[in-house]
């Protein structure tokens, strides 16, 4: 799997409909954030909005021209955890289609159609799928592309996913279908990700690699929050870990948002973590915050050759994620013609 910030042929999306999650005006709210998203990422590569049958014409009038569309039954829209995991030999691609459970059975979720999107995504790409026995999401793996893949304990080795799995077989499975070979475990996710319409412990809202060797974390300076005791728990176990080619972790912390609480008084999760690299941009998740320039200049000395995008996330946020869980990018390979290798699934 390359790392996110390798080129892109295109970025992948799936449209907001109705659910447990998008009902009555949300519903329209967050339409509205997701044609956002899609249009600050078409401004640099090509994107493609995966639809429901019928749906072209009403997506079409809030993305504008421009956007791909395709029409497909969905249960949801979050293209991170319900599309593939798109992998390559260095001149063609291939798809990993992880079991998909609507993130650990949970009961709001509805996941019928949701659990065939990897494979229609594939095929609209083109390309072949290569299936896996293991639950898992987009959202609970990060890369470097040098051999080192993120996870957390409670997604991967939760009960709600995989029950029976040993550590040493999920970082079997993973590892045979990334080509990586170094998984480093952070214990948890962030609080609020395990109540409402959460993910049980997605690491990419609270950790992801900005380049080899260097990682981006999500802390909460406010000690009133219960982030707060996971993130210094996350940051420390970071700093004693080293990659798959043996580098020490440099971890760069971005602070939370000021804001402690959502809308219904629960504690926030909002992060700037859950930002997306695409074709020479970071599209980064803002929240009419102080802290949103802040982690727009750690970001943008990170990326020094990507414009750094804000985007109100808070619509996103809203429904239990955030940018990075609305896009999946579709890497370009980078080596001349096809030789005798095979992108067959290992055993």
């Amino acid at each position: 799997m390359p790392p996110e910030w390798a080129p892109h042929e295109r970025t992948w999306m799936a449209w907001p409909v109705p659910n447990t999650t998008f009902t009555g005006g949300y519903l329209a709210e967050a339409r509205r954030a997701w044609a956002e998203v899609a249009r600050t990422v078409r401004r640099f590569e090509p994107v493609t909005m995966v639809v429901p049958p019928g749906g072209a014409d009403e997506a079409r009038a809030l993305l504008g021209p421009g956007i791909d569309l395709a029409e497909r039954e969905l249960d949801d829209a979050w293209m991170r955890d319900i599309g593939p995991t798109f992998v390559t030999d260095g001149t063609r691609l291939a798809a990993v289609d992880w079991v998909f459970n609507g993130w650990g059975g949970q009961e709001w979720a509805r996941w019928g159609q949701d659990a065939r999107i990897a494979r229609e995504v594939a095929d609209l790409a083109g390309i072949p799928v290569h299936p896996s026995p293991l639950t898992n999401e987009g959202g609970g793996i990060h890369v470097d592309g040098e051999g080192t893949v993120l996870l957390t304990e409670t997604v991967q080795l939760g009960p709600e996913r995989n029950p029976g799995w040993t550590r040493e077989e999920v970082e079997a499975e993973i590892h045979a279908r990334l080509g990586t070979t170094t998984a480093i475990w952070l214990r948890r996710g962030l609080t609020a990700d395990y109540n409402g319409y959460g993910t049980l412990g997605h690491v990419d809202i609270v950790a992801a690699f900005a380049r080899p060797g260097v990682v981006v974390a999500h802390t909460q300076p406010d000690p009133a929050h219960p982030d707060h005791a996971i993130c210094a728990e996350n940051v420390a176990l970071l700093r004693t870990r080293k990659d798959a080619a043996g580098r020490p972790l440099e971890v760069v912390e971005l602070p939370a948002p000021t804001l402690l609480h959502d809308e219904d008084g629960g504690w926030a999760d909002y992060s700037y973590i859950n930002h997306y690299l695409c074709n020479g941009a970071v599209v980064l998740c803002a929240f009419g915050d102080p802290r949103d320039e802040e982690a727009a200049r750690i970001l943008g000395r990170l990326h020094p050759d990507r414009e750094v995008v804000l985007v109100d996330a808070r619509p996103i946020f809203a429904g239990g994620g955030g940018i990075h869980c609305i896009t999946q990018q579709q890497p370009r390979p980078w080596l001349p013609a096809p030789g005798p290798r095979s992108l067959a699934p290992r055993p």
